[in-house]
């Protein structure tokens, strides 16, 4: 009752509109109620689905960097077994062709300290890589900070660990 009450002037009011001015304010209602059907309801849908493209293909490539990891480490995994001498050796070797004179190597146990001096960026990277595939070294601490003669080279320590004895 309370609602036919309230409604009761505004319905007064309509029948006193010409049929011009109710046809006027039904297109006008019309509009409004189109344009919020638009902004609540159509045009978040259209922005999702036009994000969507972009995050599949980020998402296939998150995918194809996932099977790759899955594929190195099966094939680590595969790779015979390594003692801590023949470990050691390759990781003596691959520090002198791949950091030169400008690391030092220093082995206690299973840990190797490798003290890099001017290491270029690239080149580490490269090394950290074969150590890890050829010597089965992985790096446990690292503790470097950019040189000061070379922006884009290291300076610094790392700490890899060998296979047990």
């Amino acid at each position: 009752m309370k609602i036919a009450a309230a409604l009761a002037p505004l319905q007064a009011h309509w029948r006193s509109l010409g049929p011009r001015e109710q046809t006027l304010v039904r297109a006008a209602a019309l509009l409004v109620g189109l344009a919020l059907l638009w902004w609540v309801l159509i045009a978040p849908a259209l922005g999702i689905l036009r994000q969507a493209e972009a995050q599949q293909r980020g998402l296939d490539a998150q995918w194809q960097r996932v099977q790759s990891l899955q594929a190195q480490a099966q094939a680590m995994q595969s790779q015979p077994k390594m003692g801590h001498d023949d470990s050691l050796r390759a990781l003596q070797a691959s520090v002198k062709q791949g950091l030169g004179a400008g690391a030092q190597l220093n082995v206690v146990g299973d840990r190797a300290t490798v003290t890099l001096r001017n290491t270029p960026a690239d080149a580490l990277a490269q090394w950290l890589a074969q150590a890890r595939v050829n010597a089965r070294a992985i790096p446990g601490e690292a503790r470097l900070v950019r040189s000061q003669a070379d922006p884009a080279a290291w300076d610094g320590t790392l700490v890899l660990s060998l296979p047990p004895q």
